[in-house]
């Protein structure tokens, strides 16, 4: 076994002859291509690299590059997978046979292991994390099952209809079709059906199929997968079953390992042409790639929470310029990273004019403290007179929806004497109430506060203090008797709605649950705005806005009706961004501010989060004459047993220098493995958050 190093020899030497290497231990081994490069899975980081095997003579047709298989290191079979078959070895020393094959399927391509490697530089990891991300568990039944003679579909019908209110949208399609590779940031306005985003993403996959080539859409949520496979098939791309060719797949690990390692492989084996899923198919091995697409990119659930923490939008970035195939960034609204790759001449924006945009969109109201002065005492209600008669008007044409930040029923409550936040007694946890006449219950601990009483002044009372969507149901269903409410989020009863009919009803969400109606909400509430930008992350307001545009592109068109009302003040910037429907103009103000300011994506960061000793440690090994290091700082409190809290550092260095820092960081990471140093320690390249 061996690293990537290389022995360097004196000028005007001869060069040592490789020998052909003989059977080891009476094993012969394969004629052809006897060498495989291995990544071995291993945890440590300074074994990030490929270590070379013998293959034997009975392995030679199955270990093939891509195929997993079982190696000796050290005292231990591990897993790996085979990278590529060489005629040599770089290493002169005795080398191992390969243990066995455990799969021939090479589930691992070119491609995806050329992306996966990029994706371990840019962000300080290893090649092992970003694999797990990448290649599902393997499921040997699916895997074993017969194959099908497959059948070729009917091709898709073009079209662009829902291109055609976009600048650029129809040459973008174009540009696809022919087989280029255009970059593209596409503003989605609202629409009747046959125009919204599922279609409209249908619509440009169609396109990139007609030209001969694959497509691969990854979106936040399951209810997103299933909107865009629906539109697909309408578009001519039905979902993909055994024994069928050119359809569509859904990737997601929500279905199961059966359910999704069977459409893996149909992807894999260029049995389905389009992949539509979550997170980790922007790893899918789709066959000859033209066109890959994320919608809503500042979801976080683009976000991958395990190291090394990727974001959807820059892995399919990385892919496009790897593949040379195209790319669309989607939204709604339009996150600040997304206006980078615009302002940076990377990609064009695709977007439609002010004439277009006030055609499509519904009116917007701000009710804020200005709005609501002549209300008097009643402008403090939580739905003053203006929205609760919004409400009552719109209901007779149809579905209103209410977007409520929070859920649950009362989430933190506080004193109802000296209004202190009412705090657990065990865990100083939030307190909050599950039904009206319930007991205050902690947040972190799940604890019942039978007995609360206040550390300030001893009060027993408690009184609300965030209000959430159950709450809100129940006043709303007290205000409207007989009218129908609907509740939709994770930890409603009914959990997360996919639609509701075109008939009067009120529809309580919370952000990212709020269901489709056919036909449009008739009007839309949008409460508690204040909370909404009352963060104090960098992405607030850019999230805030977000939101509020995805609720209020369900509404119908003001000619029609609808009508969007925001109740609160919230941050002023936001709320006419909101108003005037102008994400792009948010998105390239706060990118002047954080150029101005020095935060990403201006800047490339890294967050170091550890105990002291191993931060200071890790951090002094950085030698990058341009980094700006500040902190460390405490984070949190003490954990139980230990004597100080941890600290965070971050690291920030211009843009152009994002690669060094991310080589500098994983080199430092890769001596703290190898020298087994003490504490912990947790480093992260473009944190989404630094406080």
């Amino acid at each position: 076994m061996s690293g990537d190093g290389e022995q360097l020899m004196l000028e005007g030497l001869p060069q040592p002859k490789r020998r052909a290497r003989p059977a080891v231990g009476g094993v012969p081994l394969a004629e052809h291509l006897p060498v495989a490069r291995v990544c071995v899975d291993l945890v440590p980081a300074h074994l990030d690299r490929v270590f070379e095997y013998l293959v034997p003579a009975a392995l030679a047709d199955t270990a093939v590059p891509g195929t997993r298989v079982k190696v000796r290191f050290g005292a231990q079979d591990v897993n790996g997978y085979v990278l590529e078959r060489v005629a040599e070895a770089d290493h002169d020393g005795t080398l191992v046979p390969v243990r066995r094959v455990v799969s021939a399927e090479p589930v691992l391509t070119p491609q995806v292991a050329r992306l996966a490697r990029a994706v371990a530089d840019r962000w300080a990891g290893t090649l092992n994390d970003v694999l797990r991300l990448a290649v599902p568990a393997r499921h040997a039944r699916v895997e074993a099952e017969a194959p099908t003679e497959p059948q070729d579909p009917e091709p898709p019908s073009p079209s662009a209809t829902a291109w055609a209110p976009y600048r650029g949208g129809a040459a973008f399609l174009q540009h696809v079709t022919s087989g280029g590779a255009p970059r593209a940031v596409w503003s989605a306005l609202p629409g009747t059906a046959g125009e919204r985003w599922p279609d409209a993403i249908a619509q440009a996959v169609a396109a990139c199929v007609l030209g001969g080539r694959g497509a691969l859409v990854v979106v936040p949520d399951a209810r997103d997968i299933d909107r865009v496979l629906a539109a697909l098939a309408d578009a001519g791309i039905p979902r993909w079953t055994p024994g069928t060719r050119g359809g569509a797949v859904r990737l997601a690990a929500d279905d199961g390992p059966a359910v999704r390692y069977r459409s893996f492989l149909a992807a894999l084996r260029g049995q389905a042409s389009v992949v539509v899923g979550t997170r980790a198919s922007a790893f899918a091995p789709v066959a000859d790639l033209g066109l890959a697409v994320v919608w809503d990119d500042g979801d976080p659930l683009h976000a991958e929470p395990r190291a090394p923490y990727p974001h959807v939008r820059e892995v399919l970035a990385l892919r496009s310029e790897l593949e040379q195939c195209a790319l669309l960034v989607a939204a709604h609204g339009r996150s600040v990273d997304a206006q980078s790759l615009v302002e940076s001449g990377w990609a064009r924006e695709v977007a439609a004019d002010r004439a277009t945009t006030r055609a499509r969109a519904p009116r917007v109201q701000a009710l804020t403290s200005v709005e609501l002065a002549r209300e008097g005492p009643a402008a403090a209600a939580r739905l003053p007179a203006p929205a609760w008669r919004t409400l009552r008007d719109r209901l007779a044409d149809g579905p209103v929806l209410v977007q409520v930040p929070r859920a649950g029923y009362v989430p933190a409550v506080a004193c109802g004497r000296c209004r202190a936040a009412a705090r657990c007694g065990e865990c100083h946890g939030p307190l909050g109430l599950t039904t009206a006449d319930g007991v205050p219950t902690c947040g972190w601990c799940g604890r019942l506060a039978t007995d609360w009483r206040c550390t300030e002044c001893g009060g027993g009372a408690l009184r609300s203090v965030r209000v959430g969507s159950e709450r809100t149901a129940e006043e709303l269903g007290r205000a409207f008797p007989g009218v129908p409410i609907r509740v939709s989020g994770a930890r409603a009863a009914g959990g997360v709605l996919a639609s509701v009919a075109d008939v009067p009803a009120v529809v309580v969400a919370t952000p990212g649950a709020e269901p489709v109606a056919p036909g449009g909400y008739a009007a839309a509430l949008l409460l508690d705005a204040a909370v909404s930008t009352a963060g104090a992350s960098l992405r607030t307001g850019e999230d805030a806005l977000r939101r509020w545009l995805t609720a209020a592109a369900l509404v119908r068109p003001a000619s029609a009706g609808g009508t969007v009302v925001l109740v609160g003040d919230a941050e002023e910037r936001v709320t006419q961004a909101l108003v005037r429907w102008d994400p792009s103009g948010y998105a390239s103000r706060e990118l002047a501010e954080r150029a101005e300011l020095a935060l990403p994506p201006a800047v490339r960061m890294a967050a170091v989060t550890g105990s002291r000793d191993a931060v200071d440690t890790l951090l002094s090994r950085l030698d990058l004459a341009d980094a700006e290091i500040l902190g460390p700082v405490p984070v949190g409190v003490a954990e139980q047993g230990a004597l100080e809290p941890d600290v965070r550092a971050v690291v920030r260095v211009p843009r152009t220098r994002g690669a060094a820092l991310a080589r500098a960081l994983s080199a430092s990471l890769a001596v703290r493995s190898a020298r087994r140093e003490g504490g912990t320690v947790r480093a992260q390249m473009d944190p989404a958050e630094l406080g």
